[in-house]
């Protein structure tokens, strides 16, 4: 009888440390753009994951990035000579719980790309300015997700006649 009760009893320790375990929530999450780069950001911090986890995460926006051409006087030399390219921007990882069932890492995500646009000869393609909306992290594992701030770098190429 005394063995059958110290079943018992472990059992429901065990549930109630499965129970703490499955509540995965994310403590901070923040974004943030690199003013040179236009690279955005998500950084955070999730508990209650259980330990040694590994859990899939994405960082989404919805980007928005203009690219000029620049020639060798450091001008923009025409309107035509600049692209708007926008779209559904992301990144992806796997990162490990631990045994502290908690994550703390970040994500990088890239400004969309020129697409086909291209320079004449003699001048160079440079990412002029980007701006990222509806900026999400995503733990795809358990299915929880925050939203985060809207960014935007203003004009990269300040010395640039014409950039923005």
């Amino acid at each position: 009888m005394k063995f059958a009760k110290f079943c018992l009893i472990a059992i429901a320790a065990l549930c109630t440390g499965v129970t703490f375990a499955a509540s995965p929530h994310f403590i901070t999450a923040t974004d943030s753009i690199n003013p040179v780069t236009g690279v955005l950001t998500c950084s955070w911090k999730e508990a209650g994951l259980g330990d040694n986890q590994n859990i899939d995460y994405k960082c989404e926006a919805q980007g928005n990035a203009t690219y000029v051409c620049v020639n060798n006087g450091g001008s923009n030399p025409s309107a035509k000579n600049k692209t708007n390219a926008t779209g559904e921007v992301s990144a992806t990882g796997t990162f490990s719980s631990g045994k502290n069932g908690a994550i703390t890492a970040s994500l990088s995500v890239n400004p969309p790309g020129p697409g086909s646009f291209s320079c004449p000869a003699g001048q160079s393609l440079e990412l002029a300015q980007v701006s990222y909306t509806g900026v999400f992290i995503i733990d795809i594992t358990n299915g929880v997700q925050e939203q985060l701030s809207n960014q935007s770098t203003g004009c990269l190429l300040p010395d640039v006649k014409g950039a923005c």
